[in-house]
């Protein structure tokens, strides 16, 4: 039996917990997953699944196992598309994670711009606020906003996202003009609870820095739902322009403060290191980088 089918049995079922999701994700029969599962164990000699009746668990060994294979899975994926793309473009999928709202604003209309021009590419986007486990999920490439001092990642910077301040025009009517940042400590704030310091605002203006800690009813993790909070007159918003939408285009909300500059937050492309980095995905970074200079994100 291929030990590859098996390998790939093996992470299908570690990751999804089941022999019959796993073959779900495969394409293939319940029994045969099982079957190339058992195959390997016998090949190793050792056992990598814990069996119950309601979930199947990994032992040591399948842990260990687990953290290697997808990875090794991967490359070989690679090594074959690559050979193959050298006469007929890219091909294979890519899977991509990003934060929800910057995924939703931007991550999936460049993946469709990427698409169009490389037709043989197929994508598996996964939208999440949490830093995923690149490893573990078998994700090739994450776009993330802010500083990663993971050293098993190697990432390039995109651009600087920079944090602007809005409010609704009824807000403005009934609190008056804001400014300057010190009018934020006594206004009602919505904080986004994604901001590694939440409720600690950063300004630069006037030749120095301005630090207010702000405060409201509202806090939420995401910075779409604050602008919408905001749009509604329920308090102040700081978050990034892409999170805006439709909202800054329509009248919703307008930007204050236009003489302090928020704090600007880094977005990256990050990868595992270690790898040979594909050349499909060498193609997305730089796609990216060219296609976020050109679009309002930045």
């Amino acid at each position: 039996m291929d030990i590859t089918d098996e390998l790939k049995a093996f992470v299908a079922t570690a990751q999804t917990g089941s022999f019959t999701a796993a073959a779900d994700q495969l394409g293939v029969s319940n029994r045969l997953t099982s079957k190339y599962v058992a195959e390997l164990e016998a090949r190793l000699g050792v056992r990598l699944l814990q069996r119950t009746t309601r979930r199947v668990g990994l032992t040591p060994a399948g842990e260990d196992l687990l953290a290697r294979a997808p990875a090794i899975l991967d490359d070989l994926d690679d090594l074959l598309a690559e050979v193959a793309e050298g006469s007929r473009g890219f091909t294979g999928v890519i899977r991509v994670s990003a934060p929800v709202t910057f995924g939703e604003s931007y991550v999936v209309g460049m993946l469709a711009r990427f698409a169009t021009a490389n037709p043989g590419v197929s994508f598996d986007l996964r939208l999440s606020d949490s830093y995923v486990d690149l490893a573990r999920d078998g994700i090739d490439l994450a776009f993330r906003i802010g500083r990663s001092e993971m050293l098993s990642l190697k990432s390039r910077k995109l651009g600087e996202l920079s944090s602007i301040t809005v409010v609704s025009p009824d807000f403005l009517a009934e609190n008056g003009p804001i400014n300057h940042p010190d009018q934020l400590e006594t206004l009602p704030c919505i904080v986004d609870t994604n901001r590694k310091v939440p409720r600690r605002w950063v300004y630069r203006g006037q030749g120095q820095d301005h630090t207010v800690t702000v405060q409201g009813r509202f806090h939420v993790n995401s910075a779409r739902a604050a602008a919408e909070l905001a749009s509604k007159g329920l308090g102040v918003a700081h978050l990034p322009r892409f999170a805006l939408g439709e909202l800054e285009r329509d009248g919703s909300v307008q930007c204050v403060l236009d003489d302090f500059q928020g704090e600007t937050i880094p977005l990256s492309a990050v990868y595992l290191e270690g790898r040979t980095l594909p050349r499909k995905i060498r193609a997305l970074i730089d796609f990216a980088l060219e296609d976020i200079r050109k679009s309002d994100v930045i």
